[in-house]
C-alpha cells in the first residue's frame, strides 16, 4: 500500500473487506509500506486482485513471518492487527435525489464494498443496532435546511426537499423538523454510546453537534419551523451533551450559509489553493493502534478540499478528541477522532477529497481517475476500523 507498490489504493480496501466477508482474517501492517494489507494466498483472491486492477506480491511463509517479526521488534514504530469480520455498514442518507454526491457512497461503490441506505424512519425504528459503522451523509441535524435559505430559497431543490422534510416529520410525528431530526441525533448518539461507530463529514460533524448542545433550545428563526427562535439561546447551549466541539458561537443570521464558529472556511484566507495541504498525526502503533490505523497512508501531506463545514477551530475541540489531521498553516483541524460511551465517532472536514471546492449541481467526481487518492483513503481506513479485534488497553 506504498506509493510505488500499489496501483489502486483504493480497491485495495475492496478486496481486503472481500476476504473479510468469506470469513478469513487479514492482518493490517500499520506503518509498514503505506499500511499494507497480508492476505492469505490463494488463487481466487489472486484472480480478483487481478480483476480488480489490484497490485499485491505473493510471499512465502518463511518472507511473511520475517516481515512480522521485523514489525515486533520494539524498535519500530509497527504492528499487525488482525481484521476478523467484514462490518456491517449503513449510510444515513435521504431516498431523493440530492444536489450533491457523497464521497463516502462513492468510494464505497468504487471499492465495491457493499452498505445499505437508511434514513430517519429506519433510525427512529431502532435499526441502527443491525449494523456496525454509520455514515452521515451531507446532513444538517438542526432544522435549518442546510442553512441554505439565503442562496437557494425560491430554487425548486429547495423548496421541494423542505416540503419532503416537513412531511416526513409529520409522518413520524413530530411538529417540526427540528424536533424529528434532534430525536433522530439522540438515537444516533444513542448508538455510538453502546458501541456503533460513527463517520460524519463535512456539515453532519457540527450540526450533529449543535443539534445535541441545542437538545432542550430553538435556535430555528420563523423561516425554517414558522415561529420565533429563543430568546438569548447561545447562553443556553449545553456543551456537555456534544461529541466533539465545545464553547462554539452560532450564526445568528439565516443568511448566511453558516452554522457556528466551528467551521473554518470564512477563516482561512491565508490558504491559498496551491498550498492547501493537511498533515497526518504520527501515533506509536503499539500504544496507539486505533489513530494509527485511522492515519494509513502512502503519504503523511493530504491534498486539502472545501465543503460547508472544511475544518474545525482547534480551540473549540474538546480536549479529550484526538487531531488526526491539521493545516498547519491556519491551525486549523481537518480530521479528528474520539470515544463516546463503548463507541467511537471520526468527523472529517470538507465534501469531496478530490474535488477541491465542489458546488450544488457540480458533476460527481469519477474515482476510476483519482485510485490512489489519499484523501479517500482515510474514509476506507474507517470503514475498516470495526474489522479490527480489540486489543486490552495497555494501561
Amino acid at each position: 500500500m506504498d506509493a510505488e507498490g500499489q496501483e489502486n489504493h483504493l480497491k485495495a480496501y475492496g478486496i481486503t473487506y472481500w476476504v473479510l466477508s468469506k470469513q478469513q482474517k487479514v492482518q493490517w501492517l500499520l506503518n509498514y509500506r503505506g499500511g499494507s494489507f497480508l492476505l492469505p494466498d490463494g488463487d481466487a483472491i489472486r484472480k480478483e486482485c487481478q480483476i480488480r486492477g489490484v497490485s499485491f506480491e505473493v510471499l512465502t511463509d518463511g518472507q511473511a513471518e520475517q516481515i512480522l517479526d521485523e514489525i515486533s521488534s520494539p524498535s519500530q514504530n509497527q504492528d499487525a492487527v488482525v481484521l476478523e469480520k467484514a462490518p456491517k455498514i449503513a449510510v444515513y442518507s435521504p431516498k431523493e435525489n440530492q444536489p450533491w454526491d457523497d464521497a463516502v457512497t462513492m468510494v464505497l461503490t468504487y471499492a465495491e464494498i457493499p452498505y445499505v441506505t437508511i434514513y430517519d424512519e429506519e433510525v427512529l425504528g431502532d435499526k441502527l443496532a443491525l449494523y456496525d459503522w454509520l455514515h452521515l451523509h451531507h446532513e444538517d441535524f438542526t432544522g435549518q435546511y442546510g442553512r441554505f435559505y439565503g442562496a437557494y430559497r425560491s430554487v425548486p431543490w429547495y423548496i421541494e426537499a423542505k416540503e419532503q422534510a416537513e412531511e416526513l416529520a409529520r409522518e413520524l410525528g413530530y411538529d417540526k423538523v427540528s424536533d424529528e431530526k434532534l430525536a433522530v441525533a439522540l438515537k444516533i448518539r444513542n448508538y455510538v454510546i453502546g458501541g456503533g461507530f460513527m463517520f460524519a463529514m463535512c456539515s453532519a460533524t457540527d450540526s450533529f453537534d449543535i443539534a445535541l448542545a441545542a437538545e432542550n433550545v430553538d435556535i430555528c428563526e420563523p423561516m425554517f419551523d414558522g415561529d420565533p427562535s429563543d430568546a438569548n439561546y447561545q447562553s443556553k447551549l449545553d456543551y456537555g451533551n456534544t461529541f466533539a466541539f465545545t464553547n462554539f458561537i452560532l450564526e445568528r443570521n439565516p443568511l448566511k450559509y453558516e452554522f457556528s464558529s466551528i467551521d473554518m472556511t470564512v477563516k482561512r484566507g491565508n490558504v491559498p489553493k496551491e498550498s492547501d495541504y493537511f498533515s497526518l498525526m504520527e501515533f506509536s502503533a503499539k500504544w496507539d493502534p486505533v489513530p494509527t490505523m485511522l492515519t494509513q497512508n502512502h503519504t503523511s501531506l493530504v491534498k486539502g478540499f472545501m465543503g460547508q463545514t472544511t475544518a474545525f477551530a482547534r480551540n473549540e475541540i474538546k480536549p479529550t478528541v484526538m487531531v488526526l489531521g491539521e493545516n498547519k498553516i491556519n491551525g486549523e483541524a481537518r480530521y479528528i477522532h474520539g470515544i463516546k460511551g463503548k463507541g467511537f465517532f471520526t468527523f472529517y472536514g470538507g465534501h469531496d477529497p478530490e474535488d477541491y471546492q465542489h458546488r450544488v449541481g457540480d458533476p460527481k467526481t469519477e474515482l476510476e481517475l483519482h485510485p490512489t487518492s489519499p484523501g479517500y483513503r482515510l474514509i476506507l481506513n474507517n470503514v475498516l476500523f470495526p474489522a479490527a479485534r480489540k486489543k486490552k488497553q495497555k494501561t
